[in-house]
């Protein structure tokens, strides 16, 4: 609803929200995709079997976790405003009336932070794994 001036009647606009819109979404989706195309790399290079790249692979692990972990944060925090709306600023609930859709997009969302953290857990047992060795 927008109102210009008070005296006048308020005017209802209907507007199509897409996921492409919010650069919160955008930037969800592609932090995965670069993710994702790393731990293929680094699963590659890893198999190759260079010694000499160890700490340089779980070093740029550690940023794509902290990639993984800042995209879902940002992704849940922008989907729980349009979720909720915030009547501080009095944004009204962008999805009042498709639940569905919302809870596709928490699932995916909570599934990879999920997939984030075990990620963290796995950097976590290669950086243990490669000060034993040394």
């Amino acid at each position: 609803m927008i109102t210009l001036v008070p005296t006048l009647l308020p005017v209802n606009v209907s507007v199509t929200a897409k996921w492409h819109y919010i650069s919160a979404f955008v930037y969800f989706v592609v932090a995965n995709a670069i993710a994702c195309s790393y731990a293929a790399i680094s699963l590659i290079l890893t198999l190759v079997g260079n010694k000499g790249l160890t700490m340089v692979i779980i070093i740029f692990d550690l940023v794509m976790v902290a990639l993984l972990h800042s995209s879902g944060g940002t992704a849940l925090a922008v989907g729980l405003l349009g979720y909720e709306g915030n009547s501080h600023v009095q944004w009204k609930k962008v999805t009042p009336h498709k639940p569905f859709k919302t809870s596709q997009a928490a699932i995916g969302i909570g599934l990879s932070l999920f997939g984030a953290a075990l990620f963290f857990l796995l950097v976590v047992l290669a950086a243990l794994h490669h000060k034993k060795k040394n």
